[in-house]
């Protein structure tokens, strides 16, 4: 499991004693990235029942480059991308698991909630300009399950490897649809599995301005690149198109 903070030191604190609580039989080891220095967290009870390995970075880097460097040299079976906002209820990992069986090239997601309970906005269609004016316009409900966000994603290692991981020219955001887009090229499946996490974050792409200039550069690279214009052919029923899976 990849978790990368960037000074999210309380909310990692919390993360992963729910998860020592929780003692999952299918996390072994989780791998947590500092961005920026912080301390270390500690279990108050001594060890940890899993692996605790800890990189820290001497200068931030991107999203996906975070999660590829912790997870480029995995040995297990799987391995599952997870943001620190996270809150855990039951153990997500083991629904998550058996929701693959049978899908040897899928990534299962959970259902997100808010803090309320209300289920979020995760699963959306291909991003065209037109359907984000529609969205952020017109109100209108996303009709499709053409990507979901990255607050929690667990899939076959070979799986990750195939697809070389998060691409890392994007920053910050869009990653989690890129690499969505050439799951569905490869023919791999997004496999919704039947348990919550409460995901408390908020978008800092409408409150702060260096976000949004990440976020809209991430955009046009996506709308610019082969994987998007294979997509679009392919979740909009065009014939024809089975890309293969790789970078793009």
């Amino acid at each position: 499991m990849s978790i990368v903070s960037h000074a999210h030191g309380g909310q990692i604190q919390a993360l992963l004693e729910s998860m020592a609580r929780l003692n999952s039989p299918v996390v072994s080891r989780v791998v947590l990235t500092l961005n920026v220095p912080e301390a270390e967290p500690q279990w108050p009870s001594g060890r940890w029942p899993f692996s605790l390995d800890i990189i820290r970075n001497e200068v931030p880097i991107g999203f996906g480059a975070n999660h590829n460097q912790a997870l480029a040299s995995a040995p297990e079976a799987f391995v599952c991308v997870l943001n620190p906002d996270v809150v855990l209820g039951d153990d997500p990992f083991v629904p998550l698991v058996n929701a693959l069986a049978g899908h040897p090239a899928g990534c299962a997601y959970p259902i997100q909630v808010n803090e309320s309970g209300r289920v979020q906005d995760s699963e959306r269609e291909l991003p065209s300009p037109w359907a984000l004016l529609r969205r952020r316009l017109l109100g209108r409900t996303e009709q499709r399950v053409d990507w979901v966000n990255a607050a929690c994603l667990l899939m076959p290692t070979s799986v990750w490897r195939e697809l070389a991981g998060f691409d890392e020219r994007y920053f910050m955001y869009c990653e989690d649809v890129d690499f969505c887009l050439r799951l569905r090229l490869a023919g791999g499946a997004l496999i919704k599995a039947p348990v919550e996490i409460v995901h408390a974050g908020q978008r800092a792409s409408g409150r702060r301005l260096d976000h949004l200039s990440w976020h809209l550069r991430s955009l046009l690279r996506l709308w610019m690149s082969p994987a998007y214009r294979q997509a679009q052919q392919l979740l909009t029923g065009a014939p024809g198109i089975k890309g293969t899976i790789g970078t793009p």
